[in-house]
């Protein structure tokens, strides 16, 4: 599978990353269809943590309320990793209850930002796509 993320919705995730750091930001990629990411969808990290998120329930179904009513996939959720890499945390894998979608990580840690999806099934990472 090729997958896409536009150039707005990358550079709106990394905005919202930024002002967010050190705590960990999060969101989700929205397209048309299951290959394109063409949307951010901004969350609240309720955690307020730099090495965790919770994503706010009343958020999450406004997120499938507004997908629905834009004709709109959820192509996958984000969250940004403010000073380490671009890969799942033990605590990412064992979170991963959507075989469906895609997981992407957004590394502040490095100089130049490195963002990653991945495909988690069962707690382990089966596929890796390096966007950026």
């Amino acid at each position: 599978m090729n997958f896409t993320i536009t150039e707005i919705a990358y550079q709106s995730i990394l905005a919202q990353a930024q002002k967010d750091a050190p705590i960990e930001s999060c969101g989700y990629l929205l397209g048309p269809d299951k290959e394109t990411a063409t949307e951010n969808y901004p969350m609240t990290n309720i955690d307020h943590s730099e090495e965790h998120f919770s994503f706010d329930p009343k958020e999450q179904f406004a997120v499938l309320k507004y997908a629905r009513q834009n004709g709109l996939k959820i192509v996958g959720n984000w969250h940004s990793h403010p000073a380490s890499p671009s890969r799942p945390s033990e605590e990412d894998k064992r979170l991963a209850y959507d075989p469906n979608i895609l997981y992407f990580i957004l590394s502040l840690a490095a100089e130049q930002p490195v963002l990653n999806a991945f495909r988690i099934v069962g707690g382990e990472v089966k596929e890796k796509y390096s966007l950026r």
